[in-house]
């Protein structure tokens, strides 16, 4: 993007679960006047049931065929702030689209800050579900390699609100405020 140019595309935030995608996505919208879709939501009012409830009733192969659906569907629109659920960009297909019809931002959670969100997390997240310490961490570790060479810009979270998160990605893309 050149310097004073202001970016019309779609911004999709990846990052692991917990990372703030929804939280820094509302921000952001509220801040730029853009409208805020949060990808699993529209999953779960699709299929009338919570995520967990999807996986166990309707299986993963499911819910990851109308993830696609949607995330593709908004990803080649203009004007959105998209946040995708933390296995969305396992789709190829997904990963590719986003990359090439909007703005793809990671937002970096670092181990350590990550582990402080896992209780608010841990119910509601059907991949965590039954796993050890370890294995969440193995996830998490794979995911971040898959994030890291999956975007346009990266924004740490750490030791930041949604709405300095937010407006660092503002300052990255350009985007027009509001306020």
């Amino acid at each position: 993007m050149k310097e004073g140019q202001i970016t019309q595309k779609s911004v999709v935030l990846i990052g692991f679960m917990g990372a703030g995608k929804t939280t820094i996505g509302e921000e952001l919208a509220n801040q730029t006047g853009r409208s805020f879709i949060d990808t699993d939501q529209e999953i779960e009012k699709y299929f009338g049931m919570p995520a967990t409830e999807i996986f166990q009733s309707r299986g993963e192969e499911a819910f990851r065929q109308k993830e696609k659906e949607v995330i593709i569907n908004y990803a080649e629109q203009q004007g959105y702030i998209i946040s995708v659920g933390g296995g969305a960009f396992l789709q190829e297909e997904i990963k590719e689209t986003c990359l090439s019809n909007s703005v793809v931002a990671f937002l970096d959670i670092s181990w350590p800050s990550w582990k402080e969100r896992l209780s608010l997390l841990i119910d509601t997240r059907p991949v965590l579900q039954g796993k050890t310490m370890d294995e969440i961490q193995q996830l998490f570790e794979e995911r971040q390699k898959i994030y890291r060479s999956s975007h346009h810009i990266e924004v740490k979270t750490d030791d930041f609100s949604p709405e300095q998160t937010a407006e660092n990605i503002i300052k990255q893309l350009q985007i027009e405020t509001i306020r």
